[in-house]
């Protein structure tokens, strides 16, 4: 549910975000327009002629400050469609797609590193092969830019600005020779076809690759012998008969990841999105469910629970004739694969989301090839089975070893929840852990039916309690209003306080400011004691009042930002993510509020 809600935010900033500010235009090469500023930050740009490797074209000349940036990959930006993206039109010229530098790394308010653009710094806009210079001697130029710019502070609303560029294309005396370290995967400006700097092929090979190495996977490599062997014994003497039997259930797991493949492309088809695997870690929702899965994944490492196999499947559909149960059990054989490979099947996934369609399939489906193939050479050649290292105490060692790691990533993971939630994650992890235990130790094999029917209701009704007592989404402390100028201009002619909280959706540091300053209890006390009217004021799009007041009547270039307005026609602001302790000093000056 969470990345519906997810994809449909991002998807409706992303279209209806750009454009939002009047575009700017430069008319010749040593004019430069500015593309953003917030208080001694800035960053502008101009165009000018330019060589690269060899090649002519133009270059978008960037010079700015050290900490105003733009973001450089669309998968590590707030919302897609948000990196710095480059559009070049002339009606005289053919440009080939910008060839931008190597990006430098930020980290931002939840954490996480991104690929930023900063300070100075030139994309290079190579011509077309197929230009003729010297048939193209004046041309005219038009580049449009858009995108995010940030500093460490807040977000500036999403930009587009216009350069145009006057020149001489067949003088070689007007190109300047630009020499820089070129990124080394991807580009800042993700274009229709989607591709990645890399060969096709090569991400094919890598699909294949991470495919094999699900076989390596503590939780795949004791069943590989057993599986092998049973379809073995299905075949017979008739080699023929293994080859099949070893196909079907090589089938079995490239039909699994079809599957994955079928959710790839919902995801292309109805709601036209990519989702980044680091950008979902952003949502608090997302990352308590890792840090859960993580934890329970880590009990079946140490054997406090086990994923038994239906005997559907394991008995009964093996020894029936035909090939359907050793499908069903190449499927299941995929499904098991995954607790232990869950971060290659992850980030591969994230991957193919990013590319077009038919790509993005084969690729999935590559990873299921990969895994498959070992299955269909060993029933093909039985004899390799002998070479296989056996199960032994060195499994189960190392077994565990990957239970502690997971239980490593799920504390990390539990630090980067906020502080409010964090606590009840922690006691819900106890709970979870103990009715894992109660579902796989309380009761095995041989114990009765009913008995075991009643140890897992309890287990699984403790786990939904818990839950709902410690995961439940916090209800906000504060009761804030929706931005309304009148509502303002009465509270101040009753000389009552107004605290207003300019946000946005897509703004990385509001959030983290909610979760300092208003998710403390004693800030939402005291605005209630003290009688001030709080105004959410949300600026995600462009034409929102708050967003034309926070800059007509406020004067203030981006979010987040909380001003305090006082009797008096006095104000106090505050810009960043952590000024609780100013904001209740400020507020317990005022009076309490009249009963």
């Amino acid at each position: 549910m969470f990345t519906r809600t997810v994809t449909a935010i991002f998807i409706f900033c992303t279209v209806l975000l750009l454009p939002v500010i009047g575009a700017e235009t430069a008319k010749s090469a040593d004019s430069r327009v500015e593309i953003a500023r917030y208080e001694d930050e800035f960053s502008s740009a101009m165009l000018e002629p330019a060589q690269y490797d060899g090649r002519k074209g133009i270059a978008v000349v960037f010079s700015g400050t050290e900490d105003l940036h733009y973001y450089a990959r669309e998968e590590t930006t707030p919302a897609p469609g948000l990196q710095l993206i480059i559009d070049v039109q002339s009606p005289t010229l053919i440009f080939d797609k910008p060839v931008f530098p190597e990006w430098e790394i930020f980290r931002d308010p939840v954490g996480i590193d991104v690929e930023v653009y900063v300070g100075d710094f030139a994309v290079f806009i190579p011509f077309a092969e197929s230009v003729n210079l010297e048939e193209n001697e004046p041309a005219d130029v038009t580049v449009k830019l858009t995108g995010l710019a940030c500093t460490s502070k807040l977000c500036l609303p999403p930009f587009e600005k216009t350069l145009q560029l006057q020149f001489n294309a067949g003088s070689d005396e007007d190109y300047k020779i630009y020499e820089f370290e070129k990124a080394k995967t991807g580009t800042a400006a993700v274009t229709l076809e989607g591709f990645t700097d890399y060969p096709i092929w090569y991400a094919m090979v890598l699909a294949l690759l991470a495919g094999l190495s699900l076989n390596i996977m503590p939780c795949v490599w004791p069943m590989l012998p057993l599986v092998v062997l049973r379809i073995v014994e299905r075949g017979r003497d008739k080699t023929g008969r293994k080859i099949a039997m070893g196909l079907a259930f090589a089938i079995g797991i490239i039909l699994f990841f079809a599957c994955l493949a079928a959710a790839n492309i919902v995801l292309h088809l109805v709601y036209s999105m990519t989702l980044g695997w680091g950008d979902q870690f952003r949502n608090t929702n997302f990352v308590i469910a890792m840090a859960l899965v993580l934890v329970a994944l880590a009990m079946f490492m140490f054997d406090v629970f086990a994923i038994t196999v239906p005997a559907s499947v394991s008995g009964k559909t093996t020894s029936s004739k035909g090939y359907l149960g050793t499908v069903g059990m190449g499927f299941l054989a995929a499904i098991l694969s995954t607790p232990c490979s869950f971060g290659i099947l992850a980030a591969a996934f994230a991957w193919a989301q990013g590319q077009p369609l038919i790509w993005a399939t084969i690729a999935i489906l590559a990873i299921g090839v990969g895994m498959a193939i070992p299955y269909v050479i060993l029933t093909a050649i039985p004899g390799l089975l002998e070479k296989l290292p056996k199960p032994g105490k060195w499994m189960d060692i190392f077994k565990k070893l990957v239970g502690f790691v997971l239980v490593a990533v799920a504390a990390w993971m539990i630090t980067i929840v906020p502080s409010e939630q964090r606590n009840g994650v922690l006691y819900f992890v106890i709970i979870l852990a103990f009715c894992l235990w109660m579902w796989g130790g309380w009761v095995g094999f041989g114990s009765k039916r009913h008995n075991k029917i009643i140890v897992r209701i309890i287990a699984a009704a403790l786990v939904l309690a818990a839950g709902w007592w410690l995961l439940k989404p916090k209800t906000e402390l504060i009761d804030w209003q929706s931005y309304d100028a009148n509502k303002i201009e009465s509270a101040i002619k009753q000389d009552r306080p107004v605290l207003i909280k300019f946000t946005a959706d897509w703004c990385l540091s509001c959030k983290v400011a909610e979760q300092l300053v208003y998710s403390r209890r004693d800030v939402a006390d005291l605005i209630e004691e003290k009688g001030v009217l709080p105004i959410k004021a949300d600026t995600t799009l462009a034409d929102y009042p708050a967003t034309i007041a926070l800059a007509d009547v406020y004067k203030e270039p981006g979010v987040p930002v909380s001003i305090l307005l006082l009797p008096g026609d006095k104000d106090v602001r505050w810009h960043g993510k952590a000024f609780a302790d100013e904001l209740i000093e400020q507020m317990e000056k005022l009076p309490d509020k009249a009963d």
